[in-house]
């Protein structure tokens, strides 16, 4: 008995031994994928040290030899293959491997929050987009949700094709934004989709880039506290279950404490969910977040480029488009002007647009009072294609509705620069949510009215009038559209310090 046992050992150990040996590719490299075009596009996986491999796609082919660490890469010229169907991608070492159905179009990564995460199955009209969805295409590839101190070597997901039926778990607003390029510009679009709602940016962001920048260190150093602190607090979570449980479950039940495991711990989503998917080929990203961090909107000014530079580090495919979805108007209204973290949330993303090749979608007029989740995620996904359909694809649209570019002060009035401009004009009987200040900077409704590509605001109980805000609310009823029917930006034109700016 002891022989057959030690026997089966050996066996194990070189079964073991032969799996290792073989050729294994990222989850990202399957069945139904979508390659960007490029004329360097990267396929790498990991074999044995030493080990000869083979990749071939259509008359392409490339040759690697596996490093010490087991790593290979290959890069293929995805322009001289045959775009308009789909071909085999194998890969070959001391085995065989054969990716079927596989396209070549434009990529994009779509990540974020849970306005990123929100399914199709949730959006209006749900039924009839899935009854519609035949755009074989059109790709997606969901990454299953993990979260890890230490960048992690691969995911788990794999790709579906649009079809009827089968995008109700697509990321509502990554398919809306494939569609739109991929009917506009009739090339195959593939998006791989990384998201988990209720998350930071910092979660998304590099260990490096966050222990760059001194501003960070309370992120880090709270993080540190905590794991420090989580044997205790886990402890005393279990005794307060233990009472709670004891007094018949009466009220909430405890609270525990984040842990280990806590999607919002500094980086842990990046190392599990973005990392493993570097290299790969990508045209550019599309983000909706910023609700978790609105809390602390003037951190954000330097968080969001360093997150966004970060990743571009990272994959070292250059400045490539970073385009996000600005918060939608979403609460209670208010009767007076007033201060709102929301809005300053709102305009430390758009003083994101500072960095090259990013853009961003106004979606102020299409939130939910109630819910912070808008189910109109078509309008989210078209208006972030205008973007990239403008800057990327060189078509003759227009990508942003008005932006605040200056103020003239002329007399007991401000007059309103703005850039995107052409065709101003107010969905309703006059514009809304405008208001003005003083050198009191106690601010009050204007009244305003468009002249050319500017509005001019004033007020009778200003007379000197220093500042302009416009739409400066959790949800404002803000109105004012350019001739493309997009939405203004809502900003200030004022610096004075704000309800975030302690924020840490």
């Amino acid at each position: 008995m002891k022989a057959i046992r030690w026997a089966v050992m050996g066996l194990t150990s070189v079964l073991g031994s032969a799996a290792f040996a073989d050729v294994k590719l990222p989850a990202v490299f399957s069945d139904n994928m979508v390659l960007q075009k490029g004329e360097k596009i990267p396929v790498f996986g990991w074999a044995d040290s030493g080990e000869a491999v083979t990749v071939k796609a259509g008359a392409q082919s490339a040759q690697a030899t596996a490093g010490a660490d087991g790593k290979w890469k290959v890069t293929l010229d995805t322009t001289k293959v045959d775009s308009a169907r789909p071909f085999e991608v194998t890969v070959a070492g001391k085995n065989n491997i054969a990716i079927k159905n596989v396209l070549v179009g434009e990529v994009w990564v779509a990540s974020g929050q849970s306005n990123m995460e929100m399914s199709v199955n949730g959006v209006k009209n749900a039924a009839d987009e899935n009854k519609a969805a035949d755009f074989p295409a059109v790709r997606m590839f969901t990454v299953k949700k993990a979260t890890s101190d230490t960048a992690l070597k691969d995911v788990t997901g794999t790709w579906v094709v649009a079809e009827p039926g089968k995008i109700g778990g697509f990321s509502a607003v990554g398919y809306f934004f494939a569609r739109e390029l991929n009917q506009t510009l009739k090339v195959p679009v593939g998006v791989i989709h990384t998201s988990w709602g209720g998350t930071v940016a910092e979660a998304w962001t590099s260990p490096e880039a966050l222990k760059a920048d001194a501003d960070f260190e309370p992120i880090l150093d709270r993080y540190t506290k905590a794991k420090e602190g989580y044997p205790a607090a886990k402890a005393r979570y279990e005794e307060a279950v233990k009472a709670w449980e004891a007094g018949g479950k009466k009220g909430n039940a405890p609270r525990g404490p984040g842990g280990p495991n806590n999607p919002n711990n500094p980086s842990v989503l990046y190392n599990a969910m973005v990392s493993p998917l570097i290299p790969y080929g990508i045209r550019g990203a599309i983000w909706y977040q910023g609700e978790s961090n609105a809390g602390r909107a003037y951190q954000y000014r330097k968080l969001f480029p360093a997150m966004i530079t970060d990743w571009r580090k990272q994959w070292a495919q250059g400045d490539f488009p970073f385009y996000f979805v600005q918060l939608a108007n979403f609460q209670a209204k208010t009767d007076q002007p007033g201060d709102s973290a929301w809005a300053e949330l709102r305009e430390a993303q758009t003083m994101t647009l500072k960095l090259q090749n990013t853009g961003q979608a106004v979606i102020i007029d299409i939130g939910d009072d109630k819910d912070i989740h808008p189910k109109n995620k078509q309008d989210v996904g078209k208006r972030l294609a205008q973007w990239a359909l403008k800057k990327d694809y060189g078509r003759d649209v227009e990508d942003s509705g008005p932006l605040f570019d200056s103020i003239q002060v002329e007399g007991d009035a401000v007059r309103v620069n703005f850039t995107h401009a052409s065709g101003l004009t107010a969905k309703g009987d006059k514009l809304t949510s405008f208001a003005v200040a003083g050198e009191d900077k106690k601010f009050v409704w204007a009244d305003a009215k468009i002249e050319g590509n500017s509005v001019v605001v004033k007020s009778p109980a200003v007379a000197k009038p220093v500042a302009v805000r416009y739409g400066w609310a959790n949800n404002p009823d803000a109105n004012l559209y350019n001739g493309a029917g997009l939405p203004a930006s809502p900003f200030r034109s004022d610096e004075w310090p704000g309800i975030t700016a302690a924020g840490k």
